[in-house]
């Protein structure tokens, strides 16, 4: 961990406090670096899923009826796969 001695304006930390719901400056802080870190990878990652090709052309039939996966049987496809 990093100590550093910064000014930081006292109203924008306390209202970064009462968004973040934190207590203290520090729990305050950190909070407000992992939050900004977090987007970041989550706009990499949505980036990233951007660029993937995806064909969508006849997915109602692939996927079963309305759209949804048919998953009527996947309690009984895992229980015969741990037994096996």
């Amino acid at each position: 961990m990093t100590r550093i001695t910064v000014d930081i304006n006292d109203d924008w930390l306390d209202a970064a406090r009462e968004a973040l719901g934190t207590e203290t400056k520090v729990a305050t802080i950190n909070e407000a670096l992992r939050s900004f870190a977090v987007r970041r990878q989550a706009r990499e990652i949505v980036a990233a899923f951007d660029e993937v090709p995806v064909e969508f052309s006849d997915t109602d039939r692939a996927w079963g009826y309305g759209g949804g996966r048919d998953l009527s049987r996947l309690v009984e496809d895992a229980r015969k796969a741990d037994a096996a």
